[in-house]
């Protein structure tokens, strides 16, 4: 019985994998300190297998589900998707740019 058990188990994993990752409860509130340590973000939709809408902030390691509607947590999301649509070596060119203008200026 156990191992029919285990078996069902694998399969119910298998075929719904965001099951057990639904925020069941958000936060209204939320500090600075973790918004600027977040490294990605997630939006859960209410419907399907999770029955309410998130924001789910990851950060090292950790969790935490927010209200969608904070305007802390939109101008988060706002401000990660843009850095994603920007280039890297254009950033880092700028950058060194910069510097060698810093540089230039001190001499």
């Amino acid at each position: 019985i156990s191992v029919l058990f285990l078996t069902l188990l694998l399969l119910f994993l298998a075929l719904f994998p965001g099951a057990f990752s639904c925020c069941t409860k958000i936060s209204d509130e939320i500090s600075r300190g973790i918004l600027r340590r977040v490294e990605r973000f997630e939006i859960q939709k209410a419907g399907g297998l999770c029955h309410l809408e998130a924001v789910i902030l990851h950060m090292k390691g950790r969790k935490f589900c927010v209200n969608p509607w904070n305007r802390k947590v939109e101008k988060m999301m706002k401000k990660m998707k843009h850095k994603i649509h920007r280039s890297k070596s254009h950033v880092r060119k700028q950058r060194r740019t910069r510097r060698t203008r810093e540089k230039e200026q001190k001499q």
